[in-house]
């Protein structure tokens, strides 16, 4: 994570249009717009395409960052307007089919480099709630997925989430308490015997 002094050094060259400023926001938030993207959409394809267009966002519209939040609030708030509009578009197109994260397993998008392997064993038991967890969060509906992703995947504080979402923060925590608890029930029902 930068330092505000860096972000803010990195926020003037984009503005500038340097092209290694760009490069390296693309290499800062790739992998994290990219995770958030997959989860919010459940679909690799269509998050690899809309974090794309997200960079494009964020560069086109750099004058219009006003620094009133951290730049990664900002480049997330695009990216989850986005997979909001391609969520609408694709539940018009498909009427609400989505493919499970499960019909595209990619193990590098969940397993963080340079982390010892596990016993197979336990691999396999990982592997297995990866799967379910996975499956319970692309079931939920996007308001509900995209507060889990943002507090609990990426992170994110409250306040932060409020403004990456345009809502209240007590909002925030009333949503992000539904969506925890219909996560819940949904591996319940899955783990029961």
């Amino acid at each position: 994570m930068q330092s505000h002094d860096e972000e803010q050094a990195l926020v003037a060259r984009l503005r500038r249009r340097e092209s290694e400023a760009f490069t390296e926001l693309v290499r800062l938030y790739q992998h994290r717009v990219f995770g958030l993207l997959l989860r919010i959409m459940g679909q690799p394809d269509e998050a690899e395409e809309l974090a794309q267009e997200v960079f494009v966002n964020v560069y086109r519209g750099l004058d219009s960052f006003r620094g009133e939040s951290s730049l990664r609030t900002w480049i997330y708030r695009i990216a989850t307007n986005q997979a909001k509009n391609r969520l609408k578009y694709l539940s018009r197109r498909r009427a609400g089919q989505q493919e499970s994260l499960d019909d595209h397993p990619d193990e590098s998008a969940f397993m963080p480099l340079g982390e010892p392997v596990p016993r197979p064993d336990r691999a396999a038991e990982g592997a297995e709630m990866e799967r379910i967890v996975s499956a319970a969060l692309s079931a939920l509906d996007a308001e509900h997925r995209e507060v889990l992703v943002l507090r609990d995947i990426e992170g994110l504080a409250y306040e932060e989430i409020a403004q990456v979402l345009g809502l209240a923060e007590g909002t925030v925590k009333s949503r992000l308490f539904r969506a925890r608890y219909a996560l819940k029930q949904r591996i319940a029902a899955v783990m029961e015997p």
